[in-house]
């Protein structure tokens, strides 16, 4: 009984090793289901319940993408008639000017 449970705890260990190397090779962007394909490629077999286990008492957590922002508040204010409608030409400078509104995250 006592050899089994030694047994075990080493096969963790070395299991844990194997895990902190994956996450640490792809910069925290692997979580569970990830790390487990990763092991299965190299030729462990593995479930993929006890790499979540390993994982977690590690405190191993994978990266989450941010949530897109999203700034449309409804109809909010009055919208500027569309007076250039598309049409670009002038014959000077300074006489039509447009904007662009673009959103990114900081």
């Amino acid at each position: 009984e006592l050899k089994k449970v030694d047994a075990v705890a080493k096969r963790n260990s070395q299991l844990s090793h194997e895990i902190r190397t994956i996450f640490k090779k792809y910069q925290g962007r692997y979580g569970v289901r990830r790390v487990y394909q990763a092991l299965r490629n190299q030729g462990l077999v593995v479930n993929h319940k006890r790499v979540q286990r390993i994982m977690h008492r590690e405190g191993l957590l994978g990266k989450r993408p941010r949530e897109k922002y999203h700034s449309y508040l409804g109809e909010v204010g009055k919208i500027a008639d569309n007076i250039i409608n598309r049409d670009f030409s002038t014959t000077g400078p300074f006489q039509k000017w447009t904007t662009d509104v673009s959103q990114f995250n900081i």
